[in-house]
């Protein structure tokens, strides 16, 4: 497949049907076709496993599946033997179903460090439940959200920080304040500056570099002296770092964690869990102040909780952790040398750990560069590989991981054509790729 030949008629249609429709062309901004080449950007028909087929026609080598929520790869038998047994029997009740139990002891199994959950459907619902019970126990009305990293939710106190805060107040956005990851110092003279107001600390336990040595330990110690609740965002730790998510890699225990993406396969649900002091502030068994804390009409359809139930026991029984590690190890030291071969090593850049990988694309100057992400996708896309990241789910083989590196390597011969010329624009053809969160459109 050449980027010349990859015309796509029948996405680009599907696009424009999309757009007149639906805001953004899409129900998620990250999947936007201004996140891809122009008139490059594949509108799904179907997948299975690692790989998805467009409307046209082409097959892909699909990472970052479901935007890291396709862990065990598209249509994974388990999962959907789990589904579908539980869609014959009815999906949402006026009761509980019995499902409901069932899925919070095995979750409660496999992640010991919490002592209860609550489900949902979406990781907004989730996070912003625990910023409302730590503001809830606390008293306090600020939020410290951990300033590099990119999300945690669609709501208010997080998206009023973003360049995006249009239709967000300013008193909102003033409640919530920032610390830079690593920085311990850094976090205590936050805290100190707005003593007895912070109600939270909200992180990603990791995220494209490994905590610094007694990083989570010291933010532990440093709630717990200040009075605030620790919070541990999970939506792609879960499963990806370990079956009990960076917690149980790492062995620091926050106060509440949120839990989604590969806990479904690609199935809408989401958890929150944490100490049962906490938790059962939302619940009917305490003298206080009830807090709403999570209250969904499909928070628990069965057919979802029947799916996380069954990603858990495979990630558990088949050891999926390891594997995607693995499969990611080989993947980046494939692109690296790949890179490396055709003089691009500084300029294409692997981070991240290997169940988890991205990819930076860096110009002249060695500055993050959307035009050069722009061409390292399209040659990406004219190869069958679809990869607006390197995250691996366990249904690639070494087959498609030792195809994808051929199709790197491809690449990284037209980026260093672009480097020596200084000049990516002639390889483009149309506009770059943009960030998601920016300001105009």
């Amino acid at each position: 497949m050449d980027t010349e030949d990859l015309l796509l008629p029948r996405s680009r249609t599907a696009n424009e049907r999309l757009h007149a429709l639906i805001p953004g062309g899409a129900h998620t901004y990250a999947k936007g076709d201004d996140q891809y080449p122009e008139q490059l950007a594949p509108v799904i028909s179907h997948g299975r496993g690692a790989h998805v087929w467009d409307v046209d026609g082409n097959r892909y080598i699909e990472y970052g599946s479901g935007l890291r929520s396709v862990s065990l790869g598209h249509a994974h038998p388990r999962v959907l033997e789990a589904v579908r047994r539980e869609i014959d029997r009815g999906s949402n009740f006026v009761r509980p179903s019995i499902l409901e139990v069932e899925a919070a002891e095995r979750f409660l199994a496999t992640v010991p460090t919490a002592e209860m959950v609550k489900f949902a459907k979406n990781g907004s619902d989730v996070t912003t439940a625990a910023v409302r019970l730590a503001r809830a126990v606390t008293g306090r009305p600020r939020v410290a959200i951990c300033g590099d990293h990119p999300f945690f939710s669609v709501d208010d106190w997080f998206i009023g920080t973003t360049p995006m805060s249009a239709g967000i107040p300013v008193a909102t956005n003033e409640l919530t304040v920032a610390f830079p990851y690593g920085d311990l110092a850094a976090t205590e003279e936050l805290l100190t500056r707005y003593q007895g107001e912070v109600a939270c600390l909200i992180l990603e336990p990791a995220g494209h570099t490994e905590p610094p040595h007694g990083y989570l330990a010291g933010l532990r110690e440093l709630a717990d002296r200040h009075g605030c609740v620790l919070v541990f965002d999970e939506m792609i730790t879960g499963l990806r770092w370990s079956e009990a998510g960076a917690q149980g890699l790492y062995g620091v225990v926050p106060d509440l964690s949120t839990f989604g993406k590969a806990l479904g396969n690609g199935f809408a649900v989401s958890a929150l869990a944490g100490r049962r002091e906490l938790m059962e502030r939302g619940g009917l068994r305490h003298s206080g102040d009830r807090v709403f804390l999570l209250s969904t009409t499909h928070g628990a359809e069965t057919h979802s909780l029947a799916a996380a139930m069954a990603v858990l026991a495979t990630y558990v029984e088949e050891g999926i952790t390891a594997r995607l590690h693995a499969l990611g190890e080989r993947l980046a030291s494939g692109v690296r040398e790949a890179a490396a071969g055709m003089g691009v090593g500084d300029h294409l850049v692997v981070r991240g750990r290997a169940s988890n990988l991205v990819f930076g694309t860096l110009d002249e100057n060695l500055r993050p560069s959307q035009e050069y992400r722009t061409l390292f996708l399209r040659r990406l896309l004219a190869g069958g590989v679809l990869a607006p990241s390197f995250v691996v789910s366990s249904a690639l083989d070494e087959a498609d991981i030792d195809r994808t590196v051929d199709v790197v390597a491809e690449a990284c011969a037209v980026y260093r054509k672009a480097l020596d010329a200084g000049d990516p624009a002639p390889w483009l053809a149309g506009r770059p790729v943009k960030p998601v969160f920016r300001r105009l459109v």
